[in-house]
């Protein structure tokens, strides 16, 4: 078995979205359970929602538990208390970045690591660059009277 991640958002398209992406990445390997928006079906966050991602997730080698926003990790933590009342099993809470940390735990989690090790990678996800370095490069911003340069064919 490996380490099981929770996604938790305010918004259930964005969990089952980032699930998408993360299982993908993990080639089915990893169990990832989303836990988005309310029982209702709106934006927020359910207690309920993440509970029943934990139960589904849970492995002996732990959960690890991403956030969108801060605001749901007040959810996250009412619902570990309750999932400590009946299962034993090692969870983290992350700080890391949804979509980042995400695929990176996924894919850490797939290779057998531990849940200290899946939760490191996840926050090394906030040090990722996001664009290529344009170290060395102009970086004058294009203004309304420049026009294209360049053959067009």
């Amino acid at each position: 078995m490996t380490v099981g991640l929770v996604i938790v958002s305010h918004s259930a398209r964005l969990a089952e979205g980032v699930v998408e992406l993360a299982g993908q990445m993990a080639q089915g390997k990893v169990v990832i359970a989303p836990a988005g928006g309310t029982l209702e079906g709106g934006l927020g966050t359910s207690v309920d929602k993440i509970l029943q991602a934990l139960r589904q997730a849970a492995s002996p080698e732990g959960v690890l538990v991403l956030l969108d926003l801060g605001s749901a990790g007040l959810a996250a933590e009412m619902a570990l208390e309750l999932f400590k009342q009946d299962r034993d099993c090692p969870v983290m809470i992350s700080s890391a970045p949804l979509v980042e940390g995400a695929v990176v735990a996924a894919v850490e989690a797939s290779i057998g690591s531990p849940l200290q090790a899946v939760a490191e990678a996840a926050m090394a996800a906030t040090t990722l660059p996001k664009l290529p370095s344009a170290e060395g490069q102009a970086t004058e911003e294009a203004t309304p009277d420049d026009k294209p340069t360049g053959n067009r064919t």
